[in-house]
């Protein structure tokens, strides 16, 4: 008859030592390879330094920015999005982030304070109103090019003053406040 045998484990005649570096440099590599890609490919954090999105993101807010979200989605009025401004401030272009209230195609228009898209006011508890008679546009919106505006109306550097964003601008859609932790939460 004969017997199946199981291989016996062999003992590693390495130093053990030697061996759980190598093994904690290898997971340290990983590690480092894995974060930059989630960095990278995935989702960002965003320190947020002003208040032009105050009643949503308050100064000093920590959010998350998924950056693969808009390669499957269009983005949409609605959305808060960070974005590389256009304009040079000091040697480089900052992240923005701001609300789309408008996408290619559409017309904006803001009287007295308040917004109309495509000629109908729009319905926005979010935000801080702006200054009586502040006007706007009207403005269409370009093909591939989003209109953005903080929800601080009054305390935004936004497309009024920029004008309209290039999607290829876009770094992806915040959708979620992580600091501080009384904030915590998604974004709407």
């Amino acid at each position: 008859m004969n017997q199946l045998q199981e291989p016996e484990l062999e003992s590693s005649k390495e130093n053990p030592i030697w061996a759980a570096i190598k093994e904690t440099a290898s997971l340290l590599v990983m590690a480092i390879v894995l974060a930059w890609i989630i960095y990278t490919f995935v989702v960002q954090t965003f320190w947020i330094p002003t208040g032009s999105m105050e009643r949503t993101i308050m100064p000093g807010d920590r959010v998350l920015v998924a950056k693969f979200y808009y390669r499957f989605r269009e983005p949409k009025p609605g959305d808060i999005f960070v974005f590389k401004s256009p304009e040079d401030i000091g040697n480089s272009r900052p992240d923005l982030i701001k609300r789309i209230v408008a996408t290619g195609g559409m017309k904006i228009e803001e009287r007295n304070g308040q917004l109309y898209i495509n000629n109908k006011l729009q319905d926005e508890p979010y935000t801080l109103p702006d200054r009586p008679g502040a006007d706007f546009g009207p403005y269409k919106v370009p093909k591939n090019k989003l209109f953005a505006m903080g929800d601080n109306r009054g305390n935004s550097k936004d497309s009024r003053w920029i004008g309209p964003i290039n999607k290829k601008a876009v770094i992806g859609r915040a959708f979620f406040t992580y600091w501080p932790p009384q904030r915590f939460g998604i974004l709407r």
